[in-house]
């Protein structure tokens, strides 16, 4: 008979959060074995097929949504229609910001995504009674406002060619946080046009830039979307 081995992330746990890689470094983690076992009674694993919208700008929110597998774009709408991207977020990240009446983004599955959905209400009760799962909020916040900053950097200082890089290699390190191999493969989760509108270029100079380090081995590209990374350290080198 098997049995599940009983020590800090699994003792006393749903069984569907035992078999979840993303709730260690996402705010699961934070959240004692009860308390999980409370929480679990309240959420739902749901998969959305990429285009399909998360959340829509300056609409209520009435829940938050654990990122467990895939990319979501986050986007801002103007009034004349034209659009921009202003974000990504992969496992384990928190859809939605906590205590916010309405959301203040579009939030679009770029990719086939599976969430761990929690009610509003639930979530922010337990905010308000576990200075861990607060710290932990507080501690992705204010990771996210540190890459923001780090990406403004890629936007205004680095070259066409690094801007690229630097995308891909975000993409090649974020899409799944258990790996940690040197070499990686991955579907792009956006369309050359996407990747443009994030990286502020053309969707011209994106396709050059991406058959310039196909054709000087940084890459490899199949199918058009399929990239391979047989050395995540070289690319690296051409983030600047």
């Amino acid at each position: 008979m098997q049995t599940v081995r009983k020590d800090i992330h699994n003792s006393e746990m749903p069984v569907l959060c035992q078999s979840c890689e993303a709730r260690h470094q996402g705010i699961c983690g934070a959240l004692s074995g009860d308390e999980l076992v409370a929480l679990a009674k309240s959420t739902r694993r749901v998969h959305k097929d990429a285009g399909e919208e998360l959340m829509a700008d300056a609409m209520p929110i009435d829940s938050y949504a654990s990122v467990l597998r895939g990319v979501i774009k986050l986007s801002k709408v103007l009034e004349d229609g034209r659009q921009q991207v202003v974000g990504l977020q992969f496992a384990p990240d928190l859809l939605g910001r906590p205590f916010a009446a309405e959301s203040r983004v579009t939030a679009e599955a770029a990719s086939d995504v599976d969430l761990c959905v929690i009610p509003k209400p639930a979530l922010e009760a337990l905010l308000s009674r576990s200075a861990p799962l607060e710290h932990r909020v507080m501690m992705q916040a204010l990771r996210e406002l540190d890459e923001a900053r780090d990406w403004m950097v890629t936007l205004g200082r680095k070259t066409a060619a690094e801007k690229v890089a630097s995308f891909l290699y975000l993409i090649a390190t974020h899409m799944d946080p258990c790996d940690e191999a040197l070499e990686t493969s991955f579907d792009l989760p956006l369309s050359r046009a996407d990747i443009g509108d994030f990286l502020g270029l053309t969707v011209e100079t994106v396709s050059r830039q991406i058959s310039r380090l196909k054709s000087d081995g940084v890459i490899g590209i199949v199918n058009f979307r399929q990239v391979s990374i047989p050395d995540l350290a070289r690319l690296r080198l051409r983030c600047g």
